[in-house]
């Protein structure tokens, strides 16, 4: 089997390195291999530092924003290292929205509330679309409209999209497209909503769909 290694953003919570060693773990006894974890900011190791010869490397973003198009492959230029297949980020997947209605129900979500997908920013048009893909799907499984409000970077900004939600009069949920705990979340939290979900964390189905990543590379 060829190594395999989760890239994540990368938080000073120590909760959200927990989350990402977590995932690695269970990714791990899906597939019967070690996993290794490297991010792309904020904390260690970086990529470069981890990379071995023939290693599959996961992306695990909910958008291919600068991190996923220019910081990971650059990584991988700098470790010297040959024969490394990257995969596509996690993305809008069936299985990701699947975990952001269930942690939205488990939040406290009602048939009836406005529903706002707190998401990080990004300056890649790319990456917006797939956040916007998202909400979407995310609407079509609730039954019911889901705005956006990114926490750094895009239009609309989480506070203007949550007093937009408030402006209907409805009860308001904050969903989160957000894989780990960190600031973005924390910054969810603040806004001072009742229902505010949890990140997607290490959910069966967020594995399942690693061990796709890397199954379909290995192919």
């Amino acid at each position: 089997m060829r190594p395999l290694v989760l890239v994540a953003h990368g938080t000073k919570d120590p909760a959200g390195a927990l989350t990402t060693e977590a995932l690695a773990t269970a990714v791990g006894r899906e597939l019967d291999l070690p996993v290794t974890v490297a991010y792309a900011d904020v904390r260690e190791p970086r990529l470069a530092e981890v990379l071995v010869d023939h290693a599959v490397v996961v992306p695990a973003f909910l958008a291919s924003g600068y991190h996923v198009r220019v910081d990971v492959p650059a990584e991988i230029t700098r470790s010297g290292r040959r024969h490394i297949t990257l995969t596509p980020a996690l993305g809008a997947a069936p299985e990701l929205i699947a975990v952001a209605a269930l942690r939205l129900v488990e939040a406290g979500w009602r048939p009836g509330d406005a529903v706002v997908l707190g998401a990080a920013g990004s300056s890649d048009e790319g990456a917006l679309a797939e956040v916007r893909t998202a909400a979407a799907l995310l609407a079509d499984r609730l039954g019911d409209a889901v705005t956006i409000g990114y926490v750094t970077t895009a239009a609309p900004g989480l506070g203007t999209a949550l007093e937009t939600a408030r402006r209907t009069g409805r009860r308001v949920s904050v969903a989160s497209w957000l894989l780990a705990p960190g600031l973005f979340h924390q910054a969810l939290r603040v806004a001072g909503h009742a229902v505010v979900a949890e990140p997607l964390g290490p959910h069966e189905r967020v594995v399942d769909l690693i061990v796709r990543r890397y199954r379909d590379a290995i192919v």
